[in-house]
């Protein structure tokens, strides 16, 4: 049988880290980014744990 795929576009979006966590990018930091504070912007940057409702769904994806 051939290999399972992986979801081409969770696998841009989510990272798993070495001990198993599932990272995802925070929202809204495409455009509009004029009217938004430094502080705000700053905050992008993090990656943020994907939600405890999300994981396995997110993990079927990735094939993990």
């Amino acid at each position: 049988m051939p290999k399972q795929k992986r979801h081409s576009a969770a696998k841009k979006r989510f990272n798993v880290t070495g001990t198993g966590k599932l990272l995802r990018r925070k929202a809204m930091q495409s455009h509009y980014l004029e009217k938004k504070s430094a502080k705000r912007k700053r905050g992008f940057r993090q990656a943020e744990p994907v939600s405890p409702a999300d994981v396995r769904e997110v993990k079927r994806l990735l094939g993990k």
